[in-house]
């Protein structure tokens, strides 16, 4: 029976979660196994994988064969370099002590390029946090101050425009009343005097006719005047 190290799905649907499991190559992905050896949750950064390395190092001593994935797993976490050092162990290579020595340094190594990824991914999330909150006080105090100057201008208006109205409406009757009360009797005045210069000229029309008269009176005498020339010619001769 030919033996895989692979991954079993699990988890919720768009946040997969796998087991690392050593199954038989003839069963589905995630049918039956033999052993689960380890854990893996790629949704957090780095990715978060937790494996027995004694177990995943019996499987391949054993001859289990892993996926690609599985591999890439397994020397993440030291498994193919511990499998490669005890077969250098058994045949003589080196000893164990040094072997244990290799392995722990690799270990170390590893560990503190991971915690500096992770210092370097926390120190990016802080920096990326601090630059939004800034942005966003920002855009906080540019509304606040947009707000209070509409308001401020609301109220000048608000202010203004009730004063100018309440002086038009004072001021314009009383205006208008003072016009018509000074201007109605000056007419009635007017009036009044004209009325008796309307009489004298009545009356100087009237007595105009009694000269008139008296002209034909005037012109009677002048053609009179022709006759008594006559008279005085006639007893001259």
């Amino acid at each position: 029976m030919s033996v895989k190290i692979r991954l079993q799905r699990h988890g919720k649907k768009g946040k997969p979660f796998y087991w690392v499991v050593a199954a038989d190559a003839r069963s589905k992905r995630d049918g039956k196994f033999l052993e689960k050896i380890g854990t893996y949750n790629p949704n957090t950064n780095p990715a978060t994988i937790d494996l027995n390395l004694e177990s995943a190092v019996q499987w391949l001593h054993n001859g289990a064969q892993p996926t690609d994935t599985a591999r890439a797993i397994l020397s993440y976490k030291g498994a193919l370099l511990k499998h490669h050092l005890d077969g250098g162990v058994r045949k003589g290579a080196l000893t164990q002590e040094q072997a244990d020595a290799k392995l722990a340094a690799w270990l170390d190594e590893k560990a503190n390029k991971v915690d500096a990824k992770k210092a370097g991914l926390s120190k990016a999330d802080e920096t990326a946090k601090a630059k939004a909150l800034k942005a966003e006080k920002e855009a906080n105090a540019k509304r606040i101050a947009a707000q209070a100057e509409a308001a401020k201008v609301e109220e000048v208006a608000e202010v203004e425009a009730p004063e100018v109205e309440a002086v038009a409406e004072v001021e314009a009757p009383a205006e208008v009343v003072e016009t018509v009360v000074e201007e109605t009797p000056a007419v009635e005045a007017v009036t009044e005097e004209a009325a008796p210069e309307v009489e004298v000229e009545a009356v100087a029309e009237v007595e105009a006719p009694a000269e008139v008269e008296e002209a034909p009176a005037v012109e009677a005498v002048a053609e009179e005047a022709p006759a008594a020339e006559e008279s005085n010619e006639e007893t001259e001769a």
